[in-house]
């Protein structure tokens, strides 16, 4: 749903590079080159940025 604020492996804060990641794809930016430029060196850390599904929009439909 929405990117967790911190890695679960480790708990480094990860939340803030969502918005920055997806606008890199967008543009054609390889996601190893924008995970380093973030500075996420964890696999834990990279597993949590790259393997988020942003499915709000979606969810968001079904409200109550």
């Amino acid at each position: 749903m929405m990117i967790p604020i911190r890695c679960f492996s480790c708990g480094k804060p990860v939340a803030q590079f969502w918005d920055d990641y997806k606008a890199g794809l967008k543009k054609g930016k390889k996601p190893k080159d924008l995970l380093d430029s973030f500075g996420l060196e964890r696999f834990c850390c990279r597993q949590t940025v790259m393997t988020n599904a942003d499915l709000i929009e979606h969810v968001a439909k079904f409200k109550v």
